[in-house]
């Protein structure tokens, strides 16, 4: 690296001393010494860059400046929405929802007796299932089904990719829509069939 720089240096010092040096003619017909034009001053380039100190808020406030000027890089609102990334963004958000109500569950229930609660006693949850209005009910039934079940049956997919098998984009879109139906048909069930 070092030796070719080394030679790219001489070579542009020589191209700067004799211009001519290099041309098709040059080499047929060798210049003299004399018949130089350029004037060589400095093989190195300069940017030569005017500096001046500033206090360190007035520094911040222009880069603040900068920052505001600087164009939002695009983000998921220039991509088409595809089956793939969609079905992976659902199954993380159900799977958050899930542990979420489970750890919010767990502590509650655990917690209960130090405050004197019985909220999560069996009793005291048929009760207040029961007061829910039907039309609170349902909705709340489905939702919770449809992401148990949804989750539960992306799991699945996702070790029948670990064996190798249905992993071409035309299976794994054909797969996930067949899990976001079944997850459909099965939370229906479970709201209204049980």
């Amino acid at each position: 690296m070092l030796a070719q720089r080394t030679a790219q240096h001489s070579l542009r010092k020589l191209a700067l001393q004799q211009p001519g040096a290099f041309s098709p003619l040059a080499i047929s017909k060798p210049i003299a010494p004399s018949v130089s034009l350029t004037v060589y001053k400095s093989s190195q380039q300069r940017r030569l860059a005017a500096t001046q100190p500033l206090p360190q808020n007035e520094g911040y406030d222009i880069l603040v400046k900068q920052r505001l000027n600087r164009p939002v890089s695009p983000h998921l609102g220039i991509y088409k929405p595809q089956t793939t990334w969609t079905l992976s963004i659902a199954n993380r958000i159900t799977g958050s929802v899930l542990s979420g109500a489970f750890y919010v569950f767990g502590f509650g229930y655990l917690v209960q007796p130090l405050l004197g609660l019985h909220l999560f006693e069996s009793p005291s949850m048929v009760a207040g299932a029961a007061a829910l209005s039907l039309l609170l009910k349902v909705p709340v039934k489905f939702v919770l089904s449809y992401f148990f079940t949804f989750h539960s049956f992306n799991g699945v997919r996702h070790l029948v990719w670990d064996t190798g098998r249905q992993f071409t984009n035309q299976q794994v879109i054909r797969t996930g829509w067949f899990v976001v139906g079944l997850s459909a048909v099965t939370a229906g069930y479970l709201t209204f069939g049980m």
